[in-house]
């Protein structure tokens, strides 16, 4: 899907910003580019669109060398997500999301529908559509930023720290929407940052760069667990390269099969019964079909023990969960950073299979850190 050949970028005065890079990608893949300040990463990702053309080799997309396209043409054929997102704050959110397709000559309805449609997918109502930028959050603007990019359906993304300037929450969150969206759509992503632990969380490959040249391109578990050199061992960090068990990766491999639920239209007495019996202070509610719906704890049903009686009267309906094929050290930093308990586990329809806890985690942390010095007592 896209080929780097032998490409480099040399500057007036011979400065080489990318010198003899050599990829390949498959479609679909979510590549990050990554490495210190001034390794070239901007420059490599903007050489695909032609912001910034290449001096030696060539570029393919598709099989297709873009220095034969007309780079307007190319740039329409290629979506631009940046972290400064550059919404028109005089376009309604509507007209900022659908203006490549105003170029590309859509009509009007069909702009409409297609900016509803992709509301949709970010969880924001059509009601967004005839606001202004500056009376979306900051997150919510890196939303449209990113719906923006995704309207003509071009099948390559290039995305340059889009959530760089967002606060640790909401970019948090919206990474795993992104990803979500990414997997959801197939599209290919070419993806810049300075974030190791960003860069592990959203990568199908990692391609670390320094001073230009290539370091070393992976899956994010290849490189973890084979840094090329001291340079990508410091670079990650050395917390980062403590692992889990090299045959577990997932969380559906270390998830309780069978957490302690209750459903909404159960009574609060039940509840407690339930909390008491299994010696538990929260409960997972869940629907018939057993699609996750929240939580209860006993502080909240001690709360309003006097004005509710049913789970679904004090339902707590914002809980984190992660889906089953999550990455064991995603959940991890998830869990530590967040100062959780326990994480729900959902299938790809959201319906509750599981249960990760900080119990659950401890033989697998332990094992990553001592396992050698314990082995060899």
């Amino acid at each position: 899907m896209l080929k780097f050949d032998h490409v480099s970028k040399v500057y007036k005065g011979g400065k080489k910003a990318v010198n003899d890079l050599n990829l390949e990608f498959n479609k679909g893949e979510f590549i990050v580019f990554i490495g210190p300040s001034g390794c070239g990463k901007t420059t490599t990702m903007k050489m695909i669109n032609r912001l910034i053309e290449p001096s030696e080799g060539t570029i393919y997309i598709n099989n297709e060398d873009i220095m034969k396209k007309d780079p307007v043409k190319l740039r329409r054929e290629i979506g631009y997500v940046i972290q400064q997102i550059g919404l028109f704050p005089h376009m309604t959110i509507q007209e900022n999301i659908s203006l490549v397709l105003k170029l590309l000559k859509w009509p009007e309805e069909k702009r409409k529908a297609r900016a509803k449609e992709l509301l949709s997918l970010v969880d924001m109502t059509p009601d967004y559509l005839d606001r202004y930028p500056h009376e979306l959050s900051g997150g919510q603007q890196q939303r449209i930023g990113v719906l923006r990019a995704l309207a003509a359906d071009q099948p390559l993304i290039l995305m340059d720290e889009p959530f760089g300037a967002l606060d640790p929450i909401t970019r948090d969150s919206l990474q795993d929407e992104f990803k979500k969206l990414q997997k959801k759509l197939g599209k290919t992503i070419v993806f810049v940052t300075h974030d190791m632990d960003e860069a592990l969380k959203l990568a199908d490959k990692i391609v670390i760069l320094r001073g230009g040249q290539l370091v070393q391109c992976g899956t994010p578990d290849e490189i973890l667990r084979e840094p090329a050199n001291e340079f990508v061992e410091e670079f990650i960090g050395k917390e980062r390269l403590v692992q889990a068990k090299p045959n577990i990766t997932t969380v559906e491999q270390i998830m309780n099969p069978r957490p302690i639920t209750i459903m909404s239209g159960q009574s609060l007495t039940e509840a407690i019964t339930l909390m008491k019996q299994h010696r538990v202070d929260s409960l997972l509610v869940v629907d018939e079909n057993h699609v996750l719906e929240g939580y209860i704890d006993v502080e909240t049903i001690d709360q309003n023990r006097k004005k509710a009686r049913l789970v679904g009267d004090v339902i707590l309906p914002d809980t984190f969960a992660v889906e089953k094929n999550a990455l064991v050290r995603d959940t991890i930093r998830q869990i530590l950073k967040k100062g959780m308990k326990y994480v729900p586990v959902t299938d790809e329809n959201n319906r509750l299979v599981g249960i990760v806890t900080r119990t659950s985690l401890v033989d697998i942390v332990y094992d990553s850190i001592w396992g050698d010095e314990a082995a060899a007592e």
